[in-house]
């Protein structure tokens, strides 16, 4: 299946990959899903995960996004106050 998510901002990648590698405390963020997983017990391996349930993948999903979302908030917070 076809990932359907898509970077609106092409120029933003670069810095998404950092923000999910220091979400998940590694080095190189193409690690980061399957470092997430391991910490939560989901057996993702490279390629087809079709054997993984919707609670496992989103476990997974859910870890990495939620906290990159809470950092973003987190940096918008931070430059408003630095502003005022």
């Amino acid at each position: 299946m076809a990932r359907r998510n898509k970077i609106l901002v092409p120029e933003a990648a670069k810095g998404l990959d950092e923000l999910k590698a220091k979400v998940a405390n590694t080095e190189n963020p193409l690690n980061a899903k399957f470092e997430a997983a391991e910490e939560v017990g989901v057996p993702l391996k490279k390629g087809y995960n079709g054997q993984l349930t919707s609670k496992q993948a989103g476990q997974v999903g859910g870890r990495l996004g939620g906290n990159m979302v809470k950092e973003l908030i987190k940096m918008a917070q931070e430059n408003l106050s630095k502003k005022s």
